[in-house]
């Protein structure tokens, strides 16, 4: 079995469905929408897909820490609008396709850590980490980003076969 070749083929399915529900979106929708004042708005939300598929699993390939300062402020990516939420997630993608490919196999055994204020939250295995934060995160809130969508009133596409809006 060729995990790197099944993760690397999980990776293309998932983004790819990621990036349907991301079209969904109608292109007249208010990015600051919340469903519920908890809620990230619905822009913040579907940036965060995107770090996901970018920022968050380019750190988790190329690095072996991600560490921040107790008084690290995170500027999140909020889109200005559909067109540019999905050009980013499309450059992203490219890039990180590229380094899953050239990830050397040695390498996913070895331990990735996420610190903030000088607290360890994630020391796990490069793989587990890919796994968990990066790609069932990543389905986590596109299922969230779903529900947006029913509340928006839009049709939500199918991921695992068809939605109640496509049969």
């Amino acid at each position: 079995m060729d995990v790197q070749k099944d993760l690397i083929a999980e990776y293309d399915r998932e983004t790819a469905k990621t990036r349907k529900v991301l079209e969904a979106i109608p292109a007249d929708a208010d990015f600051n929408y919340k469903p519920h004042p908890k809620s990230m708005s619905l822009g913040r939300l579907a940036g965060h897909l995107t770090d996901m598929v970018g920022d968050w699993a380019n750190g988790t390939l190329k690095q072996d820490k991600l560490e921040f300062a107790a008084d690290h402020k995170w500027e999140p990516y909020v889109p200005a609008s559909k067109e540019a939420l999905l050009e980013k997630f499309d450059h992203e993608l490219a890039g990180v396709r590229k380094e899953l490919a050239a990830i050397p196999m040695d390498k996913w055994d070895q331990h990735w850590k996420f610190i903030y204020g000088g607290q360890t939250y994630i020391d796990e295995s490069r793989l587990q980490v890919f796994r968990e934060s990066v790609m069932n995160h990543m389905v986590h809130h596109r299922a969230q980003l779903g529900v947006y969508l029913r509340l928006l009133g839009a049709r939500v596409p199918g991921v695992y076969g068809p939605s109640a809006d496509e049969m």
